[in-house]
């Protein structure tokens, strides 16, 4: 059996990865991809937390289910906001977020 340690220096080096793709990252899809990199630490660590001998609950992977299902909500609603700006920047880059509202003017109703 796998020693608890590795799993959890592993969910830390993924967190911490992660953690510096959204920081240090100015495109939107590199940091939604350091975001996903640590929602998957944690799922690592809920699902070794789960299957610890003697753990008779099932706990660890039914949270992780639940987060792999809020994950691919969030990573849909945030390509949609990407795609949307870019259609209305020409890129993706977050430094210089649009504005996102729809502005009557731009359509001609006054």
């Amino acid at each position: 059996m796998i020693h608890l340690s590795l799993p959890a220096a592993l969910a830390a080096l993924l967190a911490g990865i992660g953690v510096y793709g959204v920081l240090a990252r100015r495109n939107a899809v590199l940091v939604l991809i350091g975001v996903e990199l640590v929602l998957n630490a944690a799922n690592l660590l809920l699902v070794t937390a789960g299957s610890r001998p003697g753990t008779q609950l099932s706990a660890g992977p039914v949270l992780t289910l639940f987060v792999i299902t809020i994950a691919a909500a969030e990573i849909t609603v945030a390509l949609a906001i990407i795609l949307v700006m870019f259609r209305k920047a020409g890129h993706i880059d977050l430094t210089a977020v649009p504005d996102l509202t729809d502005d009557p003017a731009d359509e001609g109703v006054s």
